[in-house]
């Protein structure tokens, strides 16, 4: 049994779906003033994504002493470096929508394993993703479906969902994408042996 230090639905779900056992702990941290100080110390996507990761882990090992606790984020970055959050409001989200239109960015998505308050293992995946040119209409149109759900993603997309319709091309794992970097996860999974070999 595995400590999720999250309540994402999308890696709850990745994780039941692969017939890990887990119990998930919300982890209690601001994440908003975590990213601001991470930010500026200098972290890019990738640092960022893996030091929130592990802040989530180190959050909740100090609650359950001898559980495996997973934590995990994500991160966005476009083509230029720029990094983009979660949107605010819908109007955000469509101002975020029509900067992804037409270009390449990278999701970072990092997991980190905490043991009683020392991370043990960690991974960050990259994958590239190509949003195809999206007019206006589409924008509005996509949002107003789907605003319930891809509010709580990076990028205002679920790529698992009308999400999908937002690319021309993607180079990487699906896993990734959804916010954990479910393979190698496992594989450390069969190594310790929380799941059978």
């Amino acid at each position: 049994m595995i400590v999720l230090a999250s309540q994402s639905a999308s890696r709850r779900a990745m994780l039941s779906a692969a017939g890990v056992p887990f119990e998930a702990l919300s982890p209690g941290v601001d994440e908003e003033a975590a990213k601001e100080a991470l930010r500026a110390d200098g972290h890019d996507g990738r640092a960022l994504a893996d030091a929130l990761a592990e802040l989530k882990a180190l959050k909740v090992s100090r609650r359950v002493p001898g559980a495996l606790v997973l934590g995990c984020d994500q991160t966005l970055t476009l083509d230029d470096g720029t990094m983009i959050d979660k949107a605010i409001d819908k109007a955000d989200a469509a101002r975020i929508l029509r900067l992804l239109s037409g270009r390449v960015h990278h999701l970072h998505s990092a997991a980190v394993i905490v043991l009683n308050n020392e991370p043990i293992w960690r991974h960050v995946e990259r994958v590239r993703m190509t949003v195809r040119t999206l007019s206006d209409g589409f924008i509005d149109s996509y949002l107003e479906d789907d605003w319930d759900e891809c509010q709580w993603c990076v990028g205002c997309y679920r790529i698992e969902g009308p999400g999908a319709q937002l690319f021309a091309r993607v180079e990487g794992s699906q896993f990734g994408i959804q916010g954990l970097p479910l393979l190698p996860l496992l594989d450390f999974l069969r190594i310790r042996g929380v799941l059978a070999s």
